[in-house]
């Protein structure tokens, strides 16, 4: 699979391009997002210097990775070795996970964190963090994928607003109960075997999502005092400016330059858009009756507050969408409507700046009020190259539900939201929810590389690779979802 390059250099905030749904190839190389450096030990990584300025104070988050390290053994009894953390006060963080140095290792084995609320001082019971999260990546042999970067990680858990943790991580056949310390002596022989499975150089990364990036008219692209220089020549400031305006310009067919969010349409508005967008990639059928769904209220990258500086700087395209997958984030349920986009900035910063992806993987993440976000970076209606199915990522989208569903069932809101969104963006590539399509698969551990697979057009993430994303209960929901989005767009 070879995606499509956009470069996004030089685009300023004054400037609205007007860019084609489907972008030609640039030769170009990626380089890593600025300020992506890896973390030492006890290092917060930070984004960039408070603003003071018409808006406001910007908090711009940081992340505290802290090394995991092998627990006291100061019990008798039968529990194994483990690496963790013990009890301790650390920076504010609302979003956790656990990430190792090879990003092919498997953690064969279980995380668990305890938190302290800020403000009531309460220690939550041990929550459990997704261990399977190498499925929702970049494609083997994908630039992305082979840049160096990425690291091994579970999925990340939002724990709310937090000023202290304690973790532990336990081998696969440990058989540790999750309500006593797992430090106890244990056979030295058994232990070191145990130790083994556990992958090296684990970290858990504290994110705090920080506020809102602020708006490229806020910055403006001039230099500050002291302000750093990026490799380009740029300050941080206009890198800043010059990435946010560009991510903005990728959706200027739907929306102004800098807006929040991209409106609803009705189904004549939206037909009239597609002629537009599409006109003359479309057959005398498609013009005739297209097939699609009104276009939904969208939150744009803005909107949810992205720091476009994190990411790299040029947008990648795969040929079209002809499938969507969804999936879930599994980042627990413990979240209001009204956190989401400190959520979502969570992720973000923990995809690229704790797993070293080039963005968010997710095309577009739904929350359980039925609100629909911008993910990766490119333009919504553009067919812009994900990492959210393992082996499938091209000539797909990733649609993920925040939350976790193998036994709390998906809201209404949400389900709806996936069937108007499909039936919209499917629709701009003349694709019908309740069909089938054949991708190719660039490996996996259900398909191998090169094999043409059936699928249906709107599948779940297990559909493409052996895992319980998008949970069970979510997973049950989506023949619901695909019904409402054919009747959406008509059929």
């Amino acid at each position: 699979m070879r995606g499509f390059l956009a470069s996004s250099i030089g685009v300023t905030c004054a400037v609205a391009l007007a860019l084609p749904l489907t972008p030609p190839a640039v030769a170009a190389t990626a380089r890593p997002a600025p300020g992506a450096e890896a973390a030492t030990s006890g290092h917060t990584v930070a984004g960039p210097t408070v603003r003071h300025g018409d808006a406001g104070v910007y908090v711009p988050g940081a992340t505290h990775s802290l090394p995991l390290a092998p627990l006291n053994r100061d019990r008798t009894g039968g529990a194994p070795a483990a690496q963790g953390l013990s009890r301790r006060d650390v920076p504010h963080f609302s979003l956790v996970g656990v990430v190792w140095d090879d990003p092919d290792a498997e953690l064969h084995g279980r995380v668990q964190v305890r938190t302290r609320a800020v403000g009531t001082g309460t220690w939550s019971g041990w929550q459990a963090v997704e261990t399977h999260n190498d499925e929702h990546a970049a494609d083997p042999g994908a630039a992305e994928r082979a840049s160096g970067r990425v690291r091994g990680s579970t999925a990340p858990l939002w724990v709310g607003e937090s000023d202290g943790v304690e973790a532990r991580v336990t081998a696969e056949g440990a058989h540790a109960h999750s309500d006593h310390d797992p430090g106890s002596d244990d056979d030295a022989a058994t232990g070191a075997g145990l130790a083994a499975l556990l992958p090296l150089g684990l970290r858990l990364e504290l994110v705090d999502p920080g506020a809102a990036a602020p708006a490229p008219g806020d910055l403006g692209g001039a230099s500050r005092p002291g302000s750093l220089m990026t490799e380009t020549g740029e300050t941080a400031d206009a890198l800043a400016a010059s990435s946010a305006a560009a991510a903005s310009a990728a959706n200027a067919e739907l929306a102004p330059l800098g807006a929040a969010e991209i409106p609803a349409l009705g189904l004549a508005e939206t037909e009239r858009e597609l002629l537009a967008l599409r006109g003359g990639e479309l057959t005398q059928a498609q013009h005739a009756r297209p097939y699609i769904g009104p276009r939904p209220r969208i939150v744009t990258r803005r909107g949810w507050g992205a720091n476009e500086s994190w990411r790299e700087r040029r947008f990648v395209y795969t040929r079209k969408v002809k499938a969507a997958f969804v999936h879930h984030t599994a980042t627990g349920n413990r979240y209001r409507c009204s956190q989401v986009p400190s959520l979502i900035r969570g992720i973000y910063r923990y995809h690229v700046r704790s797993m070293g992806w080039r963005d968010v993987g997710y095309n577009f993440l739904v929350d359980k009020c039925g609100n629909i976000y911008e993910g990766r970076a490119g333009g919504v209606a553009k067919p812009v190259l994900g990492a959210h199915t393992r082996g499938f990522n091209s000539n797909s989208m990733g649609i993920a539900v925040l939350g976790s569903y193998g036994s709390t069932k998906p809201s209404r809101a949400a389900l709806r939201a996936i069937a108007r969104l499909t039936a919209w963006k499917l629709g701009l590539y003349g694709a019908n929810p309740r069909g089938k399509t054949y991708l190719k698969s660039a490996g996996g551990n259900l398909y191998r590389k090169g094999k043409n697979v059936r699928l249906n057009v709107i599948s779940g993430h297990r559909d493409g690779f052996s895992t319980q994303c998008p949970g069970w209960q979510l997973y049950r929901k989506i023949g619901t979802a695909r019904a409402a989005a054919a009747r959406y767009q008509g059929r």
